[in-house]
């Protein structure tokens, strides 16, 4: 079988799930870049389930003028798209490492399965995500995150009332993607302010327990991984 083909439906290798526990970024980078530089038209598509100490990761578009101050927050120069986000305890990661070709999407249909399978995590938390358009990532509205209720109207500010949960940045070599998604679930949220959030000034980030959500991440994680698995497999 060339490298061009297409597995059966019938040869599709299931996918992997692995849980690397506590790992620093740089670490977990390079071993998903090295992951995908080494995968075959027949290796699994994996999960890996993470979690970071504090750092601050800079997309291939970051701009310097989006960290406000650092500290002793190190940054991370990604290969990843978009600009700057926080990543550390409290907060679930997935890196989806997923061969698009095979499973028959481009891009863009890729980025709306992990954006509804944030979505359906909240929703069996009691949550309403919520999709912003041009602006990847999950919302909840501030004043009632558990409500369906209709979203701000018209603004100058696309974000008005509006609290990011949840942030999606994405890798695709050769067709297979690697970095991936982040959920706020019970973490340290000053970080965020000490930077623009994925190039927004002013947004605010959130966490479930911020909302009053009590859950833990390995909770949330398995969830997550249930309804990533569900939109990523054939």
């Amino acid at each position: 079988m060339s490298s061009d083909a297409a597995l059966p439906l019938s040869a599709m290798p299931p996918m992997q799930y692995r849980d690397w526990g506590l790992v620093p970024y740089a670490q977990t980078f390079d071993a998903m870049r090295a992951f995908t530089e080494a995968r075959q038209p027949d290796t699994p598509d994996e999960l890996w389930l993470v979690e970071h100490p504090p750092v601050f990761t800079q997309g291939v578009a970051g701009k310097p003028e989006h960290l406000l101050m650092p500290g002793d927050i190190p940054v991370v120069q990604t290969n990843r798209g978009g600009q700057v986000t926080y990543h550390g305890p409290g907060q679930v990661v997935i890196y989806p490492l997923v061969d698009l070709k095979r499973l028959g999407i481009y891009v863009k249909e890729y980025v709306f399965r992990l954006e509804a399978a944030v979505i359906q995590t909240l929703e069996a938390l009691g949550v309403v995500g919520f999709r912003v358009g041009g602006a990847p990532g999950i919302y909840v509205r501030l004043a009632d995150p558990f409500s369906a209720g209709a979203l701000p109207g018209p603004s100058q500010d696309p974000f008005a009332g509006l609290g990011k949960i949840a942030a999606l940045g994405i890798k695709v070599a050769g067709h297979c993607t690697y970095h991936g998604v982040s959920l706020n679930v019970a973490m340290d949220l000053q970080p965020f302010e000490r930077i623009n959030p994925c190039g927004y000034a002013g947004l605010r980030t959130v966490d479930l327990a911020t909302l009053g959500v009590r859950a833990e991440p390995r909770d949330v994680a398995a969830l997550l991984a249930e309804r990533l698995a569900a939109h990523l497999s054939r």
